[in-house]
């Protein structure tokens, strides 16, 4: 079987938010033509596959009571994504902040996440970029949700669900590019028949980074062996080893102007140094799952996940810049931050499915622990001239610093030491606890319930090393889940939930819970969402939601540090996705989504916007296969202006963006493949960070990639 072909067919017939009834008869025309694997099959047809559970249970897209995206292996591929930002831009409800230039980071409805990633249903919130080298389906679920995904998830999350050996079958795909700007990458996807009861699996990646901007640079390396074995007719296991090392450049680009905008002139400087800005991250997976039938209506899984990360990097970037009274200067701080992290991770549940009377149930209990050990420090820049962080350099291509030393504004030679001001010091030891319980209750054919909760602890302490103290803090919450579905007919349901998470005063990282943070209780996120999933033709699907999400925030109160007030702020919106094939040779993935909310303090509503928050996002891919060989695709994507502050001082502007593609398949086993991106050639700024930190988008630019299987 040519596993190219199959892959790509899928990825004409899957996509985000397609539900059941769709999938089913698409799945079942690829199986006829191309004998694709089930397993394949079960990933597209449900929002997770049998081997990851992060639903705790596979269930269909059409009775999950909750917005989410699917982006198969197939679509992927035929989409010609490389990274997660990639995905994101064409993902309603979502969008990218720059995240310092060093990691993913997601804005989910709103709410800025840097952690909210996980792998297999586990935890993966050390900050860098991920690969999408070895993955069967990503998956971005909007809206909080702890009863599946315990703390954080404050606005979403994204699981990338990776590739598992496959039973019965060999096979390679081998994929080779190359882009307009120098960068390339070849990976390789082998899987080995080791008969009835093993299979092995190697995925493996290399990439040369390059892109449009002085200094950058760059390499990853990937390597994911993996094995599956029938222990028996009802037990599977799964073990997965995975090897990480990337280096790359950090550019966190140019500053706003006196107008609050991105000063366009500047599109082509960088605002660093070309040796000290840099990011590495080495890493170690550990994976491995166990899935028992008990019955046939009672199923078990228990999965372990150990990672090792080792995380550095050091950074200069603009941190003031005043147009009006001196426009060719600008002021650079800086810094060194390295991470180490070790995250354990044990869970396990028991899905069972059974009556009472003419109820039907799916119970779904489970536990989990996690084990993280975090030690991270970060030196600020020091500057001999100012005896301080900040330095002002004349603003030239290239700028007049490298490797931390210079000649600043003033023509004075000035140099750079990382070892002087030390900001952070910490060693972080975390324990937490969860269990948690959901019913799916089928009241009828047309209506289900869903009812669940999950209990976290969460215990950290904190030794601060600079002042020899050590801090301990315990927080226990209880997240409850709510959701009504109807199904009117078979190929439409109307849902309605309510979710929560919590995020605790330690933050994301395990910053410290020093000072004040040690005597506040955690954010709280709720989440109320009501939506529809409708087939309306058998192979063309739409999906809707309208939502609010309250965030409440303790804070030490500014009459009596004793006590606290809890500050509220709401975000609301729509969204919505058309996603199938209006013919038989048109594919389109179409989705729209509308933002709005204010932010509030003491006094009530400040008249502020939160920041990062488009009020329009739109985005639309067609993909159509003129013969049986040829095939194109159209794509756009548009993000209307936002502010990149709280104080609503800098904006984003708006942009509108064309890309396209191009396919022909020169035999069974062999396709060439073209991408192009930013089609009109547009200056535009789709990220920030800060102020004075705004990403410079690529200009025209293409990737060829020839894909061989065999």
């Amino acid at each position: 079987m040519p596993e190219i072909k199959s892959s790509l067919l899928i990825a004409l017939l899957t996509s985000t938010g397609l539900s059941a009834s769709v999938l089913a008869e698409e799945t079942v025309e690829a199986l006829d033509a191309y004998d694709v694997a089930e397993e394949i099959v079960v990933t597209g047809r449900v929002l997770f596959s049998d081997q990851v559970n992060s639903l705790k249970a596979p269930t269909p897209i059409i009775d999950v009571p909750q917005s989410l995206s699917l982006y198969t292996a197939g679509e992927i591929l035929e989409r010609g994504f490389t990274s997660v930002a990639a995905i994101v831009d064409y993902t309603p409800g979502v969008s990218n902040t720059q995240g310092e230039g060093h990691r993913d980071a997601i804005v989910f409805r709103g709410v800025r996440s840097t952690a909210d990633f996980y792998i297999d249903g586990a935890r993966d919130d050390v900050q860098y970029y991920r690969p999408l080298y070895n993955l069967e389906q990503v998956e971005i679920l909007r809206g909080p949700n702890a009863l599946l995904f315990g703390r954080g998830g404050t606005g979403g999350v994204l699981n990338r669900v990776t590739k598992k050996g496959m039973i019965g079958e060999s096979f390679t795909t081998a994929q080779a590019s190359i882009d307009t700007f120098g960068a390339y990458g070849v990976q390789v996807d082998s899987n080995f028949d080791a008969g009835e009861n093993a299979a092995f699996r190697i995925n493996a990646m290399y990439e040369g980074l390059n892109n449009h901007r002085d200094f950058f640079d760059g390499e990853r390396v990937g390597f994911n062996p993996t094995a599956k074995f029938l222990l028996g007719e009802d037990t599977i296991v799964d073990v997965s080893y995975e090897y990480i090392d990337h280096e790359r450049f950090i550019d966190r680009g140019i500053p706003t102007g006196e107008d609050g905008r991105p000063v366009e002139a500047f599109k082509d400087i960088v605002f660093g140094d070309p040796e000290v800005n840099v990011t590495t991250l080495k890493a170690n997976l550990f994976r491995a799952a166990v899935q028992h039938q008990f019955s046939d209506n009672v199923k078990g899984n228990v999965s372990a996940f150990y990672g090792d990360y080792d995380k550095f990097y050091g950074n200069f970037y603009a941190s003031s810049y005043d147009e009006a009274n001196t426009p060719n200067q600008v002021t650079l701080d800086g810094y060194e931050d390295q991470t180490n992290r070790e995250n354990l991770i044990l869970s396990g549940n028991l899905v069972a499915e059974g009556k009472t009377g003419r109820i039907g149930h799916t119970l779904i209990g489970g536990v989990e622990y996690i084990a993280t050990s975090s030690d991270q420090y970060r030196f600020n820049a020091f500057w001999d001239t100012t005896s301080d962080d900040n330095e002002i350099f004349d603003i030239a291509r290239p700028l007049n610093l490298v490797n931390g030393i210079g000649v600043n504004a003033s023509g004075v030679a000035t140099t750079n030491d990382f070892s002087v001001d030390l900001n952070d010091d910490t060693r972080v030891d975390i324990d937490a606890f969860s269990v948690y319980i959901q019913d799916q209750i089928e009241l009828a054919e047309w209506a289900d319930l869903v009812i669940g909760a999950r209990y976290d602890s969460f215990d950290i302490e904190v030794y601060n090393v600079p002042a020899d103290e050590v801090r301990t803090r315990k927080d226990d919450r209880v997240s409850p889940r709510f959701g009504v579905i109807l199904k009117p007919q078979e190929n439409t349901s109307i849902y309605a939930s309510y979710s929560e998470s919590f995020l605790p005063r330690s933050g994301e990282q395990f910053a410290n819970i020093n000072g004040a943070n040690n005597e506040l209780d955690p954010d709280t996120y709720k989440n109320l969402e009501a939506g529809i999933k409708w087939d309306f033709s058998d192979k063309l699907s739409l999906t809707a939601a309208v939502f609010e999400i309250e965030k409440s925030s303790p804070q030490v109160a500014d009459s009596d540090p004793e006590t606290l007030d809890v500050i509220d702020s709401k975000i609301s919106g729509f969204e919505f996705q058309v996603i199938g094939k209006v013919t038989d040779h048109w594919f389109i993935s179409a989705g729209y989504s509308y933002l709005d909310g204010e932010q509030v303090n003491r006094s009530g509503d400040t008249g502020l916007r939160p920041q990062e928050l488009p009020e329009h996002m739109l985005s639309i891919w067609n993909n159509i296969r003129l013969t049986d060989n040829f095939g194109v695709g159209l794509g756009m994507t548009y993000q209307d202006e936002s502010f990149i502050n709280n104080s609503n001082t800098a904006v984003l502007p708006s942009f509108t963006r064309f890309d396209a593609a191009a396919y022909y398949d020169v035999s069974d086993n062999m396709r060439v493949q073209l991408n192009v991106e930013n089609l009109t050639d547009k200056t535009y700024f789709p990220t920030s960070h800060s102020t004075h930190q705004v990403t410079v988008a690529p200009p025209l630019n293409a990737r060829l990639a020839v894909t061989v299987s065999f």
